[in-house]
């Protein structure tokens, strides 16, 4: 019997619904791959097996019947979403073969908030997945100071409008044939930019986020929206609805791309970049290579994860 490959789309109870060369199909996970997985987490390394997520390219089996097929195994993975859970006992998986974060901001209606997209790009970060910021209704305002704060940051900005269809193409040649995590404030027009590139899906406001997350605010459920073109829109609410539990402090700096290479140059290589003196990121912020306003949104967020780390350990 010769197994086919498919993508895991999303899960409803038990059952997966994966793309496959023939269509969508419905699998759900063999009781040797489920034994393998519980093994795994037992510590029997030798039967590692990774549990099965959204994103997922996933070997499919008939099962008898022909109503339902088998997922046999699970193909190695290109990059992880994972999230630690609130607790701080290890962490779960959220989506699997994402290739990027795009983190969505307005220039105004709602104003932007650039300590939020800095919480949304340093999760990114600490996943090591690229990111690229949008910089949304252009139409009503440049948003030039934003996007050349992002750019001196070190992440691609497009800058767009779905009213005028300003920047569109671009965004869509940058979606086509990639697996996108698409995130941002309620309001700048998420649903809007999608709906202008791929009007097929027909999203109202906020449709992604109501209609088809599970479970409480916490959960990491997922879902992946393939598109005409190629490539995929991933929803979870592993970005934009948890804290920064997962995020270790010491590792906190070099999850702002423009500091990153700063770290290794402090005096001490436990510097936390606050008041330690011989620091390269404080001195790199008084000569205004690092914008004082990054630097804020990293001690802000420091405190945060320091204040979520010692709530679990």
């Amino acid at each position: 019997m010769t197994a086919l490959l498919g993508r895991v789309l999303g899960r409803d109870g038990a059952v997966y619904r994966v793309a496959a060369p023939e269509g969508e199909v419905r699998a759900v996970v063999s009781g040797a791959l489920k034994r393998a997985h519980e093994e795994s987490r037992e510590g029997a390394r030798d039967r590692e097996a990774p549990k099965v997520v959204v994103g997922d390219v996933v070997r499919l089996e008939p099962e008898p019947g022909g109503e339902l097929f088998r997922i046999a195994g699970v193909e190695p993975r290109r990059s992880l979403l994972e999230r630690r859970t609130p607790e701080g006992r290890g962490t779960r998986p959220v989506a699997a073969n994402v290739d990027q974060v795009v983190v969505v901001a307005a220039t105004v209606d709602p104003a932007p908030v650039p300590q939020l997209f800095d919480r949304l790009l340093v999760l990114a970060e600490a996943d090591s997945l690229p990111a690229i910021v949008i910089v949304n209704k252009v139409d009503l305002d440049p948003g030039t100071a934003l996007a050349e704060r992002m750019r001196r940051a070190g992440y691609e900005v497009f800058g767009t409008s779905a009213r005028t269809g300003e920047g569109l193409d671009a965004l869509a040649d940058r979606l086509h044939r990639r697996t996108s995590v698409v995130t941002g404030p309620s309001g700048v027009g998420k649903s809007s930019l999608l709906n202008a590139i791929e009007p097929g899906l027909r999203l109202r406001t906020g449709e992604i986020s109501a209609k088809l997350r599970r479970g409480k605010q916490t959960t990491v459920s997922a879902v992946m929206i393939p598109l005409a073109q190629g490539g995929f829109l991933l929803d979870t609410p592993g970005f934009s609805e948890v804290g920064l539990w997962d995020v270790v402090p010491r590792e906190l700096a070099s999850c702002f791309p423009e500091m990153r290479p700063l770290i290794s140059r402090c005096r001490y290589a436990d510097c936390r970049h606050l008041a330690e003196p011989g620091c390269a990121v404080r001195d790199a912020v008084d000569r205004g290579e690092v914008a004082a306003d990054r630097y804020e949104s990293y001690r802000a967020l420091l405190g945060e994860a320091v204040s979520q780390q010692s709530a679990w350990e």
